[in-house]
């Protein structure tokens, strides 16, 4: 896909976990089209070498880099208020940044707010930053929430979301990526008509990052491969105004039936409104 001429004038994408994987592979791909990238990060010396990767590939400078641990609520909120305050101006946010699976047999991980960790950064983290982020991008409008989950999917149990009985990394990162795309389903629902569209996709199974060897399991596909699948809902003309999609790769797909689920949908707004306000309580 050729990425200048995909583009409009001046778009601004802001890429979550940037520093890594998927993300990476974005922002230097974005840096060569007139695209002002916004890299996040939670180590600014991970930054700084996409930021030389964007250099050695010939790539513009980023808009600019900002830094937050999205494990922890509070950052998440100082990050949307440092993205605005900044930039002013987003017609693509990318919630990327995830936490795999975890070495086989791996315990249960919290997150320092007390929340399930991958529920916290693969899920809560997108939904909150997407949320406060939701003035700068109808303003920005036409403006695209791109989502990035998995074609792993497993449903939530709502007497257990945290999953303290029956715990294991892969359920618990196959809960939060279906999570991620019921949020996608009422977040294009609720912006209807704005001009802001919100679409997930599973960008490549097993793709070659650090996640998957961190599992031993042997890459299925490669980073262009979920790249290019994913830019495509970034940037590709053809997909304005298509929203509360989910795609398999490039291809509309039927995510688990859960996310179909309005009442389901519901208590999972609720509980993940109650799981922030408490954790911003807990951290002022």
């Amino acid at each position: 896909m050729n990425v200048t001429d995909a583009t409009s004038a001046a778009p601004a994408v802001l890429i979550t976990g940037a520093t890594d994987g998927l993300g990476r592979w974005l922002a230097v791909r974005l840096s060569t089209s007139d695209t002002d990238v916004i890299l996040h990060g939670r180590d600014q010396e991970r930054l700084d070498s996409t930021v030389e990767a964007m250099r050695a590939a010939g790539g513009r400078e980023p808009a600019g880099t900002v830094l937050a641990d999205l494990a922890r609520l509070a950052q998440v909120d100082q990050l949307a208020d440092e993205v605005a305050e900044r930039f002013g101006r987003i017609t693509a946010l990318v919630n990327n940044a995830a936490v795999g699976f975890g070495a086989p047999g791996s315990p249960r991980q919290l997150s320092p707010d007390g929340i399930e960790l991958r529920f916290t950064v693969n899920y809560l983290a997108g939904y909150h930053l997407t949320r406060r982020l939701l003035p700068v991008l109808r303003t920005s409008a036409p403006a695209r929430v791109v989502n990035v989950v998995s074609v792993g999917q497993e449903p939530i149990d709502f007497t257990d979301p945290m999953l303290e009985w029956g715990y294991t990394g892969v359920r618990a990162y196959r809960q939060s990526k279906l999570a991620q795309i019921m949020f996608t389903i009422d977040l294009a629902d609720e912006l209807h008509g704005t001009g802001v569209t919100v679409n997930a996709l599973h960008p490549a199974s097993l793709m070659d990052t650090s996640m998957v060897r961190e599992m031993k399991f042997t890459p299925l596909s490669t980073l262009d491969d979920g790249g290019e699948a994913t830019l495509r809902l970034i940037i590709d003309p053809e997909l304005d105004g298509v929203t509360g999609r989910y795609f398999d790769q490039t291809m509309e797909a039927a995510p688990h039936p859960q996310a179909s689920d309005v009442l389901a949908r519901r208590q999972l707004y609720e509980l993940s409104e109650s799981l922030i306000a408490e954790a911003l309580a807990g951290a002022r």
